[in-house]
């Protein structure tokens, strides 16, 4: 059985329809990633994963459960969510954003616990933030404030993380130590569907590319073949070769920046070491 389970699902908006027909499927453990240009809709696709949208046409399944008949904080006890932006309009201190991710866990009045503070630091540790514990929330740089919801969501205990552009506001640096963050959290069984303007991103580390233009999925697939130059001029209209190092790992050049050849396609299996 799927964890995640996306069956026939449309889904629009007055005079507007953004997805068409999807059908997916997660398994537990997976790092799935949804590529494709911006209002393709894979910010809608996520909501309805977490149950915030309900589907126009179709169902979404967790765990062979309509998502639908899941009320709110048992979905968030499974799935934690990343969101591309977060704001707080109060100067709260981070280990308190932190702390909200155990409320799941709570019942209507409580106080944290000891336990609760424990898990919230740890979290923090794991990104290497402790030093921000005390900070003034709205002080952050974008970046740290990034790094801070994510430990709000391993904070949160769900096995599940699904990240709308989790990179985003993130440094080159942060970047790395979130995917590295990532493939660690994933062997020791943890289930990720992220969202990324960046091939590369799912090339180091995903097991599956899914590429969605005009509310349609266009290829569903291990990374190393849906993610290809023919591929991605079809998705985002951009000539990019696709080139290896050392046989291996994948990285993607622009052609006009590295001088490959000018039809889309040509430069696949090229080595560059």
């Amino acid at each position: 059985m799927s964890h995640i389970s996306v069956r026939g699902v449309s889904f629009g908006y007055t005079n507007k329809i953004v997805l068409r027909d999807i059908n997916l499927d997660i398994a537990h453990g997976e790092i799935v990633t949804l590529l494709g240009p911006n209002g393709c809709g894979k910010s809608t696709l996520i909501k309805l994963m977490l149950g915030l949208h309900r589907p126009g046409k179709g169902n979404i399944y967790l765990d062979g459960t309509d998502i639908s008949r899941i009320d709110s904080k048992t979905i968030a006890r499974t799935i934690a969510y990343v969101p591309q932006i977060h704001r707080s309009s109060f100067p709260y201190a981070v280990i308190d954003i932190v702390l909200m991710g155990r409320i799941p866990h709570k019942a209507f009045f409580f106080r944290y616990s000891k336990e609760d503070m424990n898990v919230a630091r740890n979290a923090m540790e794991r990104l290497s933030i402790s030093h921000l514990a005390e900070r003034p929330y709205t002080e952050l740089s974008g970046g740290e404030r990034q790094l801070a919801v994510i430990a709000r969501a391993l904070a949160q205990g769900a096995k599940t993380f699904i990240m709308d552009e989790p990179a985003t506001g993130l440094d080159y640096g942060n970047q790395l130590k979130l995917l590295d963050q990532i493939i660690k959290l994933s062997g020791e069984g943890y289930t990720f569907i992220k969202s990324t303007h960046s091939p590369e991103h799912a090339l180091w580390i995903a097991d599956r590319a899914v590429m969605i233009k005009n509310g349609t999925i266009v290829a569903d697939g291990r990374c190393d073949e849906a993610i290809s130059t023919e591929s991605l001029f079809h998705l985002y209209n951009a000539r990019v070769s696709v080139l290896r190092l050392n046989g291996s790992l994948r990285v993607c050049v622009p052609q006009t920046i590295c001088g490959c050849r000018e039809s889309a396609g040509d430069q696949e299996e090229e080595s560059l070491l």
